[in-house]
């Protein structure tokens, strides 16, 4: 399996690198593209350095080489998660506004009928954000926003972390180890 993942200028950064961490631990190949503005939140946000993050995957990109293999609906994949994906990647993604790889990518996958996830990240929503997330539903993304949930009973917020993650990774019927589903049970 093969899964690009973009990690956009939003707040929330460790969602794109407990997403790769998670798509290592179960032998999937990665395709990274961070956008500027994610290298500043990374940086700003965790413990981990652009070059730590850029470790976790099998392959990285610049997001302005529009020429990178991950650019070309003929370099097959298996989709792709954009985590988490800010107000400026969705728009642009809703209006195939390829100015930079990470939206090209979500893009390619698009019009080849592969999966994208995005995680949006902001809050509140805006009618015209609102209008965005839409078109891109319509356009074929999965809208995953990170919600927080109580029904796995977390006692941190790296489980709250790992359960979206696992849901992330449900769309492509992966299943994490650190995702604890529904038990049925109230």
């Amino acid at each position: 399996m093969r899964i690009i993942v973009g990690i956009s200028g939003a707040s929330c950064a460790i969602l794109g690198i407990e997403t790769l961490k998670s798509l290592g631990e179960l032998g999937v190949e990665t395709h990274l593209i961070i956008s500027k503005g994610a290298q500043k939140t990374i940086e700003s946000e965790t413990n981990y350095s652009v070059s730590d993050v850029c470790a976790l995957a099998d392959h990285n990109y610049e997001d302005g080489d529009l020429g990178a293999l991950v650019s070309s609906g003929s370099f097959r994949t298996d989709g792709m998660i954009v985590a988490p994906c800010s107000m400026k990647s969705a728009s642009a993604i809703a209006h195939a506004y390829d100015a930079n790889l990470l939206v090209r990518a979500a893009d390619v996958c698009l019009k080849e009928n592969r999966r994208v996830v995005l995680m949006p990240r902001e809050m509140p929503l805006n009618k015209a954000q609102l209008r965005n997330l839409l078109e891109c539903a319509e356009c074929g993304c999965t809208i995953l926003p990170p919600m927080l949930t109580f029904y796995n009973k977390p006692s941190t917020l790296e489980e709250q972390v790992h359960h979206i993650v696992g849901k992330a990774l449900m769309q492509f019927g992966l299943d994490s180890n650190k995702f604890k589903p529904w038990d049925g049970n109230l």
